[in-house]
């Protein structure tokens, strides 16, 4: 039994079918971790969906700001957006299912496997928040995921504000800070206060802002956190990260890690990718 973290997707079943090839996944004996973004901007993104549900539980996911844009499009809370890819979900004859089961999916996990603890998120994690914090937070964004009311959580989500986090906050604002550290976060002051405008590379970083995972306090640091997310900072391994957005979607490739009992017996995977957008086009 094989387990493996697979990066961001974007609605790219081909090239997945060809890292799954190369794995030589078995969905009755090995299990995929999907770190967020599973669909848009790619051309395939309902036959992304309908490969997982067809996984079951050998396919396990979190959710990135992609497929929560998904939904609230769906929902009429978002317009699209000129580069969604969304068209041929929202038009399917089975857009029910997999927009119910796309709300079914947590929004972290946490994964023991071997010696290692790992966190899996898509995009970041606040420096306040130790692995516990991120999943019982987790839990209550999947709460209104899950619950009667998910129209109004959706208008709700988008704002760039609270930009930091505050054990007081409730009700919206203390959501919509789990939903942006979660799905959006690349860079942080080191006081913790999050930025939205930065989206280059860990090497870019303006004065004054530092990549999430490098803030001093941040309290995940003894564990490994496993995300997606930021294609510009790419593939990147240390032992308390793993970074697996390598830019499918713009041409780049799509990876996986297959898990060891150790970081040492940790193993990168990938397949280059055809590109499906142009970066700011």
């Amino acid at each position: 039994m094989a387990l493996y973290c697979i990066g961001d997707v974007q609605g790219c079943d081909s090239a997945l079918q060809r890292l799954l090839d190369t794995l030589g996944f078995s969905p009755s004996r090995d299990t995929l971790y999907l770190l967020g973004d599973m669909v848009n901007r790619g051309p395939e993104s309902a036959a992304v969906l309908r490969r997982l549900m067809a996984y079951g539980d050998a396919a396990r996911c979190v959710l990135g700001n992609h497929d929560l844009h998904l939904l609230a499009v769906a929902h009429g809370i978002r317009p699209a957006h000129r580069a969604d890819t969304l068209d041929a979900i929202l038009a399917a004859p089975d857009r029910a299912a997999m927009l119910d089961w796309l709300r079914q999916q947590p929004m972290a996990r946490r994964l023991a496997h071997g010696t290692q603890d790992l966190l899996l998120v898509h995009a970041g994690v606040l420096p306040d928040w130790a692995a516990e914090d991120v999943m019982a937070l987790a839990a209550e964004v999947e709460s209104a995921l899950r619950g009667p009311g998910l129209p109004d959580f959706l208008r709700s989500m988008y704002g760039n504000t609270p930009a930091a986090w505050d054990a007081r906050l409730a009700g919206s604002e203390r959501l919509r800070v789990v939903v942006n550290a979660l799905t959006r976060l690349r860079f942080c002051t080191p006081e913790g206060r999050m930025d939205f405008a930065v989206k280059e590379g860990a090497a870019q970083a303006p004065a004054g802002l530092l990549p999430w995972f490098d803030l001093p306090q941040r309290r995940t640091r003894g564990m490994t956190v496993v995300f997606g997310h930021w294609s510009t900072l790419g593939w990147l391994e240390r032992p308390d990260l793993l970074s697996l957005d390598t830019g499918c979607v713009w041409g780049g490739c799509l990876s996986a890690v297959r898990l060891g009992a150790t970081r040492q017996a940790c193993e990168l995977v990938q397949v280059k990718c055809a590109q499906a957008q142009v970066p700011g086009g």
